[in-house]
Formats: structure tokens, C-alpha cells, sequence
């Protein structure tokens, strides 16, 4: 049986308030065409298949074309929820869609029920285990302590017991999907904290002899063990994810488990390049030409901060998204010549300026803030209160 796990595609996500659904768009393109080019039999997608538990209608909308495309491909289908869908909304009419060959499973009570396939070496198996809030399930659980490791254990308890009601006949292989953060896993600046009391992971021995598990919620691919990986998210979400590798885990099964894998690359279509130096050095160096179509994020090491510094470098960086400066030499503190209440409203404005960028305010600046000082200057007597009788 050929696998195809991919994960947290948080449709509808933006990327520093750049839509990314078109190139979402593309790569779910790309995958409904790696199912047909490698005959892949199963796709798994293990969580946050929607950026929020509302998601915008577009986001809905290219949910909805991506799961008809996957139903009427060659491939079955199965889909968990993570801690950013909501499990009821995308859960919705999931005994109806599952005749489709695509099977959502978001209701933690079934997690001991598997979606069951078969092929030319018999039984296989597969377990959807959607996000597991440790503190919604303690009491109806009876969970010992209020953490992910508890409640992912007692979920793996009802797996492993229906695996062992099938015991006596032909082997049954099998595949877990969770959406958790495991130990051994790397995290990065876009995935949601979902720590419990500090403590978020989970020891890879809870999935102890489960022939594959399918990961989802860290956004970087991962292989923690040979049969438990991260697939990552398809896209970056942040720029700490620059040196990432995006993509899907084509598994083999064959009848003794895992038999294969292969990490297929997504499409990337805008890359991600992040850019330190001072601002000159920025736009004068021919090496960075590479940069010019990617999203930037630049660090200025100019010792004073450069005026219009994201203009000028989105004159040959259009697509900028962040500036941050961290100057070489740290400014020396400024020691303020008079109490606060001595200074007026502009002078406080003026030597903000000047602390911040180390350079004061030009004229032009200054005038400016002068303006805005006076426009927010309180005058009590203006204060006066009109009522219907025209008292006041």
C-alpha cells in the first residue's frame, strides 16, 4: 500500500498579511497529481486543514475542491482535525462524505474505530486521531494527570485494543494519524503554543509498534523514527521556516509494515531569504540578486537607523515584508537634562526620535510633531456638557 502524508495546511492562512490561497491552491494542485503519477493508494492529512476553527469562505471553498479532487482520484482519503480547525465544523457530515472515500475524523470518542482498507498482502488499519485537549477530556477519560502525554496514551489504549480483537487472523497492519508535538521534533516561529502546565511533548513511545505514524503540527519535516515522521507544513509560515524543505512522506507498506519512503518536494512558489547587513551593502551587493523575487526579511546593522530604510530597500527587494535593526554599536542611554514635567509634550517627542534612531528629528520632522502635540493638547474649558435643554 502506497501513503502519501501530508499535513497543516492552514487554509486561509496569510503570510505578514499576504494572502497565500493561491499558492495553496498550487499545492494542492501538486498533490493531487503526485497521487496520480506515483498510484498512490492513501492520503493522509493529519491536521489544521483550516488556519482558524472559522475560516474564511475562500479557505472553505479550496477545502472543498481539494477533498472533491481527492475523492474522485485513484487515492482514499483520511483527515483529522487540529488544535487550529474546529473538529465539529470539519467533522460535519462525515458519515455522509465517508461513502466518498474520504473519511474525516474529528470526534475523539472514535479513535478506536479505523478506517479499513486492504491490499495484496491483506488487512490495513488506519486510526484517525484528531488534536486531543488534555483538560476537555481528563474527566470523561478519567485521564490520571491533565497532559497530552495522558491523554494521546489513552488514546493509543483504544487503538491497541482494537488491533488486539483482530488478533487470530491475517496480520493487521496499521497507521496512526496524531496531531501533537513529539518529542524529538523541532519546532518553529508558526506553529500555536499548546503546552499544558509547560509541558507539550510526547514521548515517541507512546506509538510503539504502530507500522507508521503520520504527524501533524510541527511545521518542518521531521523523521523521528522510521516510522514516525512529521510531513511539515506544504508552505512557510514564518521566516524561521527559510531553510525548510516542503513537501509530503511517500511510505510503502508491505506485508511486514514499513517497506519504503520517500520525501517528495512541494512547489515553492515564492522563496524566502533573510537578509543581514547594513543598507548600503544590502542594495549594492550583486550576490543577493537571488533575493529580488523572494519575500525578505532584512536585519540593519547601520549604526544610525536609515530614514525610509523598507522604500528604499523594496526598490530592489519588492516583495520586503520585515525590517528589524540591531545596530553594531549599542547607542549610548541618553540621560534626560530635566525631569519629565519640566519638558513639554514636543521636547519628550523629540528626544524619543532622537533616542530611537540616534540622530535628532529634522526640521520637517519636528514641525510635524509640534502639529500633532497641539492637536492632542486637552483644553478643560472645551469640555462642556450640552444637554437636550441646551444646560450645561
Amino acid at each position: 500500500m502506497r501513503i502519501l502524508h501530508t499535513s497543516d495546511w492552514h487554509l486561509g492562512r496569510s503570510f505578514h498579511r499576504e494572502g497565500m490561497l493561491a499558492h495553496q491552491a498550487a499545492f494542492v494542485d501538486h498533490l493531487v497529481e503526485v497521487v496520480a503519477a506515483e498510484q498512490v493508494d492513501l492520503v493522509v492529512l493529519s491536521g489544521d486543514v483550516y488556519d482558524r476553527a472559522l475560516p474564511h469562505v475562500d479557505a472553505v471553498r479550496l477545502a472543498d475542491e481539494a477533498f472533491a479532487r481527492l475523492a474522485a482520484s485513484r487515492a482514499r482519503v483520511v483527515v483529522t482535525s487540529g488544535n487550529h480547525d474546529s473538529a465539529q465544523r470539519l467533522g460535519f457530515g462525515s458519515r455522509l462524505i465517508d461513502h466518498a472515500g474520504l473519511h474525516l475524523r474529528t470526534d475523539a470518542d472514535a479513535v478506536g474505530v479505523p478506517v479499513e482498507l486492504a491490499d495484496e498482502h491483506g488487512p490495513v488499519a488506519v486510526y484517525g486521531i484528531p488534536y486531543l485537549d488534555p483538560e476537555a477530556l481528563r474527566e470523561p477519560w478519567g485521564l490520571p494527570v491533565r497532559s497530552h502525554q495522558s491523554a494521546l496514551t489513552a488514546a493509543m489504549g483504544r487503538i491497541r485494543a482494537d488491533l488486539a480483537a483482530r488478533a487470530g487472523g491475517p496480520r493487521v497492519r496499521s497507521v496512526v494519524l496524531a496531531h501533537a508535538f513529539v518529542a524529538g521534533g523541532a519546532a518553529s516561529d508558526s506553529e500555536r503554543d499548546i503546552s499544558v502546565g509547560g509541558i507539550s511533548r510526547v514521548p515517541t513511545s507512546v506509538f510503539a509498534g504502530v507500522d507508521y505514524v503520520a504527524l501533524g503540527h510541527l511545521h518542518g519535516a521531521q523523521q523521528l523514527t522510521d516510522e514516525i515522521r512529521y510531513s511539515g507544513s506544504p508552505l512557510a509560515y514564518s521566516f524561521s521556516e527559510a531553510d525548510h524543505v516542503k513537501g509530503s512522506w511517500l511510505v510503502d507498506l508491505d506485508d511486514a509494515g514499513l517497506a519504503a519512503s520517500e520525501f517528495v518536494p512541494a512547489p515553492v512558489p515564492r522563496p524566502l531569504a533573510r537578509l543581514r547587513g547594513t543598507l548600503d551593502a544590502l542594495l549594492a551587493d550583486p550576490g543577493l540578486g537571488a533575493a529580488e523575487d523572494a519575500w525578505v526579511q532584512a536585519t540593519l546593522t547601520d549604526d544610525l537607523r536609515p530614514q525610509r530604510a523598507m522604500e528604499q530597500l523594496r526598490r530592489r527587494f519588492p516583495h520586503t515584508l520585515v525590517v528589524a535593526f540591531e545596530p553594531s554599536l549599542a547607542p549610548a542611554p541618553s540621560v534626560p537634562v530635566a525631569p519629565a514635567g519640566a519638558r513639554t509634550d514636543h521636547e519628550l517627542a523629540l528626544e524619543f526620535v532622537a533616542d530611537l534612531r540616534g540622530v535628532p528629528a529634522t526640521d520637517a520632522e519636528s514641525a510635524l510633531l509640534q502639529t500633532a502635540c497641539d492637536a492632542c493638547a486637552h483644553d478643560p474649558e472645551a469640555d462642556v456638557l450640552v444637554t437636550g435643554d441646551g444646560a450645561g
